[in-house]
């Protein structure tokens, strides 16, 4: 099974936030919004992202969909801002993992999509999964072998379903997605 490595943020294209790089190579993120992804990662079929989240933003941005959420997850096969999976561990308004994908093959940035084409994937298996505590460290981990995606929450097998072939069919990189929630980060990711 191939090692995943660190991310340094020089190797990350941020779409949307800013992040900060410190001196222990983890990442610093503040904004209500980031949206990032590693270039050569396409395809790949492990992915963890180790956090701390800090609280709350100060600004509180609804989704396009006009929801107001904190969250904080992965983006598997982030083809663009329209053809994408998600692995989100939510906090609030109700916490949880929730994994869904956003496809619209004929669109390619948000602007174009808004929030049209999401799918949210039933799991054939599903544990109880509190909100992450602000100030502890946590740890969200994806597997993808064939068509079954696992999620692992702080080294528990929470969120475990077989991926329909319109989700599948995404091809792109891996990434990560935060949304009102300030955060120090690591992305760890198969070497390209």
């Amino acid at each position: 099974m191939t090692t995943l490595a660190p991310v340094p943020l020089s190797k990350l294209k941020v779409t949307q936030g800013a992040l900060r790089e410190r001196t222990d190579g983890k990442l610093d993120m503040d904004g209500a919004r980031l949206r990032a992804f590693v270039p050569g990662t396409d395809m790949a079929a492990r992915a963890e992202l180790r956090f701390l989240p800090r609280g709350p933003t100060g600004e509180q941005r609804a989704l396009q969909s006009g929801e107001q959420r904190q969250q904080v997850g992965l983006k598997l096969r982030a083809r663009d801002g329209c053809n994408v999976l998600y692995v989100m561990w939510r906090f609030a308004p109700k916490a949880g993992v929730v994994v869904n994908y956003k496809r619209n093959p004929d669109q390619h940035r948000s602007s174009d999509c808004g929030n049209r084409g999401y799918v949210t994937v039933t799991p054939f298996r599903r544990g109880v999964v509190s909100a992450p505590t602000w100030g502890e460290e946590h740890t969200l981990r994806t597997e993808l072998r064939g068509v079954t995606l696992r999620v692992w929450t702080d080294d528990a097998l929470t969120w475990e379903g077989d991926l329909p072939p319109e989700a599948l069919a995404l091809e792109g990189p891996l990434g990560v997605r935060s949304d009102n929630v300030r955060l120090t980060f690591q992305l760890a990711a198969p070497p390209p």
